[in-house]
């Protein structure tokens, strides 16, 4: 599936695969993630798409966009959108296709080998475009899910499905971690307050 003389770039819908990753059980560690592309190609470049809300003070995902910013790869952002559907309700669309599909067509003429983490049926056509120049497209998400998190029209376009259960012991995190950063932090924060007090 992968030849070691391609020139690749990954292309990862964020919202898709936090979704994805979420319904897994499972947290994606992005320096793996780069590792293990890294080591299959002539890895060009990395996208990472999400929407992000302007009026939020502070967002969960800023540190994420930050840290990605910093290690290797290029995160492509826009503001979200609030507006009130039919029945009054509000609602917040951060829809990032666009975005993707049209660097996936700038750079499809500078690489061999796209791959594209994400289940959106939306991007069929998108494959179907890039195959059409010649590309190879490997899409990412799992059917392991009820229902899957693939589109089966995306599935079947692809020229290779990899199921990302698949890859999780090699781009996931360790459970562990989570727990032993969570205590450090409750460390930190704790002599933050013990300091502060005594400096009262």
């Amino acid at each position: 599936m992968f030849d070691s003389r391609e020139k690749i770039a990954l292309f990862i819908d964020g919202a898709n695969l936090y979704a994805t990753a979420k319904a897994l059980a499972f947290d994606i560690d992005y320096k793996k993630l780069l590792n293990e592309f890294s080591g299959k190609g002539n890895l060009i470049r990395a996208y990472y798409y999400t929407a992000l809300s302007e009026d939020q003070e502070y967002s969960s995902i800023r540190p994420l966009i930050d840290w990605l910013d910093y290690n290797g790869y290029s995160v492509v952002t826009k503001p979200t959108k609030e507006f009130y559907d039919a029945t009054g309700r509000r609602k917040i669309k951060g829809n990032m296709d666009i975005e993707l599909a049209v660097d996936v067509m700038e750079l499809a003429d500078h690489i061999d080998h796209i791959i594209l983490f994400s289940g959106d049926g939306d991007f069929r056509s998108l494959v179907e475009a890039v195959q059409r120049k010649g590309r190879k497209v490997s899409v990412i998400s799992t059917l392991a899910t009820q229902p899957p998190m693939i589109a089966d029209e995306l599935r079947r376009q692809a020229d290779h499905f990899v199921d990302i259960t698949t890859l999780q012991s090699r781009i996931g995190r360790d459970p562990g971690e989570r727990a032993v950063r969570a205590a450090e932090r409750a460390q930190a924060q704790e002599a933050f307050d013990d300091g502060f007090d005594e400096g009262v």
